[in-house]
């Protein structure tokens, strides 16, 4: 290393382990979401707190959330999803917190940090949440438009639900 230089970063190429979100998400969402897994390995806590901004972006679109705060949003938004999204919802909202507001541990007194694998499991609790809310939607839209019109031509009525 040259001297004076205490770390090195690489700054371009940016590379993420995350596939950028399917273009049918808002693209104010995606680019939240590609700057969180662009900046997670460099600052989990940056990632989180974008993270947890995605989250109540995404509760405000889709979930039919009366605007509050983020806990309550979550609290409403709770009540309509799997059971195996809506508990790891409130997480995004906890590890957001330690990003946004400086919060010291009990037992050492220091600054509890963001860690790696918390903003991992961040973006992937998002990815979970734009495949519940707006991916899987569409595609079943598509599905029962191709069905709909092949049972027109047969001279059959729609589905009877729509998507």
């Amino acid at each position: 290393m040259p001297s004076g230089v205490q770390e090195v970063f690489r700054v371009y190429p940016q590379t993420t382990s995350f596939d950028e979100p399917n273009e049918i998400v808002p693209e104010c969402l995606r680019k939240d979401f590609i700057e969180a897994s662009l900046i997670m390995t460099l600052s989990p806590k940056a990632s989180a707190a974008l993270s947890r901004r995605c989250l109540q972006s995404i509760l405000r679109d889709k979930a039919g959330v009366k605007k509050g705060s983020l806990d309550r949003e979550i609290q409403q938004a709770m009540e309509h999803l799997p059971s195996h999204i809506a508990g790891a919802i409130d997480a995004v909202r906890q590890i957001g917190n330690f990003a946004a507001h400086p919060m010291k541990s009990d037992s050492t007194g220091e600054i509890v940090e963001v860690e790696a694998g918390e903003a991992q499991w961040n973006l992937d609790v998002l990815e979970s949440l734009f495949d519940f809310y707006y991916v899987q939607p569409s595609l079943l839209a598509e599905k029962q438009n191709a069905l709909n019109k092949k049972l027109a031509d047969i001279g059959k009525p729609p589905m009877k639900t729509s998507i």
